[in-house]
């Protein structure tokens, strides 16, 4: 499959939340969606409370309008009270790589 939009988002969690937020995007919406090729989350490791966000969708319009349901929608309300500001995102264009959990 073809990825033709990626991004990465770093979201800094309120102290004591990191896990909570971890848990949250571990169950997004977009992860059983086939349009979602990429998603990954992961923790840093200098950081308790920075968590980063990987995502390879197969378009932008795709990756659009899975954040614009009302689940993914639902998703970032709940998320929200538990970060110290806005994530910051890079756009991307994967090209390649692997992923085995």
């Amino acid at each position: 499959m073809t990825v033709g939009h990626g991004f990465q988002a770093i979201m800094t969690a309120l102290p004591g939340k990191r896990d909570e937020v971890i848990a949250l995007l571990l169950d997004a919406p977009s992860l059983p969606d086939p349009a979602c090729v990429v998603f990954l989350v992961g923790r840093a490791t200098d950081d308790e409370d920075t968590v980063y966000v990987t995502e390879g969708w197969t378009g932008r319009e795709e990756h659009s309008c899975a954040v614009a349901s009302p689940e993914a929608q639902a998703l970032i309300a709940k998320l929200q009270p538990l970060l110290a500001g806005e994530a910051r995102y890079a756009d991307q264009l994967p090209v390649g790589g692997k992923a085995a959990f």
